[in-house]
C-alpha cells in the first residue's frame, strides 16, 4: 500500500518483498511524483517492532496528511501508526455532514481526526477520550492548527469502562464515533468489549444520534459487528455501511474495513 503525504511517499509491506521489486517501485514513484518526491518511507508491518526505512530521500521535520480542506500531524517514521488513517475518510466525511449544531461523543479518539471533522461541520461541541494523553495532544494542535477554537473540543486522557459515568454527564450526543484497535491486550478486545460498548449506546446518545461503528480486523468476519449490533443494541437502525473507499480497495469484503453507521 502506498500513501502520499507531500512530499514523502509511505509504503507499508505486509509481506516480504525481493530489493528489486522495492526498486522499481520506487523508480515509479520518481516518474509519476517527479520534483515533488521528497522522500520514500518504507514500514515493514510483517516483521516485530514494524521497522520502518527510508529508501529514498529524507523525511521533513513535519509531514501533514491534508483531506478535505483539513491538515492532519504525521509521524512518520515512529511506528506503525503515523497518527491518521487514510481509509477512515469517507466515515469522516459523513461525520463533517451529520455534526452541525450537534454535541459528538469520539470514543478511542487517538489524534482527534474525527473531532477536526465534526468541529469543521459546525458541531456544537465534542468530547473526545482514549488513554493516550500524547495522542489527545496530538489532537489539541491538530484543531488549533486548522484555526479551530479549542473550547469546542474537550480531551479526557481516561480508561473508557471506567468513565461511562462521566460521559453520561456530559451527554446527551447527537453524533457517536466508536473506533476502537481490535486488539489492544488489556484495554481492548474486539470479542471481549464490542457487546459491552454497544450496551452503553442507549444511555449516551441524544434520540435520533447518529452513531458510527468501526471495525478492522481481518480475522473477523464480515457479520460480526451487525451480529453484535442485532443481540446488544436492537434500538439501532442501520442506515449505510461505509469502507475504506476508492482510494483503500481491499482483496476480499471479509478482510476490509467495515464501518456502520447507525441511528438510534
Amino acid at each position: 500500500m502506498v500513501d502520499w503525504f507531500a512530499p514523502v511517499a509511505l509504503v507499508t509491506l505486509f509481506d516480504e518483498k525481493p530489493e528489486p521489486w522495492l526498486g522499481e517501485l520506487v523508480g515509479e514513484l520518481e516518474r509519476a511524483l517527479g520534483d515533488a518526491l521528497g522522500g520514500v518511507l518504507v514500514q515493514r508491518r510483517h516483521l516485530g517492532g514494524t521497522p520502518t526505512e527510508t529508501v529514498r530521500g529524507s523525511l521533513p521535520e513535519q509531514c501533514w496528511a491534508r483531506e478535505a480542506g483539513l491538515s492532519y500531524r504525521l509521524r512518520l517514521g515512529a511506528g506503525q501508526n503515523i497518527g491518521f488513517f487514510g481509509d477512515m475518510g469517507p466515515t469522516r466525511a459523513k461525520v463533517r455532514e451529520l455534526a452541525g449544531g450537534r454535541k459528538v461523543l469520539n470514543l478511542f479518539a487517538y489524534t482527534c481526526s474525527f473531532s477536526v471533522a465534526a468541529v469543521a461541520g459546525g458541531a456544537s461541541s465534542v468530547v473526545n477520550v482514549d488513554m493516550s494523553r500524547a495522542a489527545l495532544e496530538v489532537g489539541r494542535r491538530n484543531h488549533l492548527d486548522n484555526g479551530q477554537d479549542p473550547r469546542l473540543a474537550s480531551f479526557l486522557a481516561h480508561d473508557l469502562f471506567n468513565s461511562f459515568g462521566k460521559l453520561r454527564r456530559l451527554g446527551p450526543y447527537g453524533v457517536v464515533v466508536i473506533d476502537p484497535p481490535t486488539n489492544q491486550g488489556k484495554s481492548f478486545a474486539a470479542n471481549r468489549d464490542w457487546a459491552k460498548l454497544l450496551r452503553q449506546v442507549p444511555a449516551l446518545a441524544a434520540p435520533g444520534a447518529d452513531v458510527f461503528a468501526a471495525l478492522n480486523g481481518p480475522w473477523l468476519g464480515a457479520t460480526f459487528l451487525t451480529d453484535l449490533v442485532a443481540e446488544h443494541l436492537p434500538a439501532a437502525t442501520l442506515v449505510e455501511q461505509f469502507d475504506g473507499g476508492p482510494n483503500y480497495p481491499e482483496c476480499g469484503a471479509e478482510a476490509g474495513l467495515k464501518v456502520l453507521h447507525l441511528r438510534v
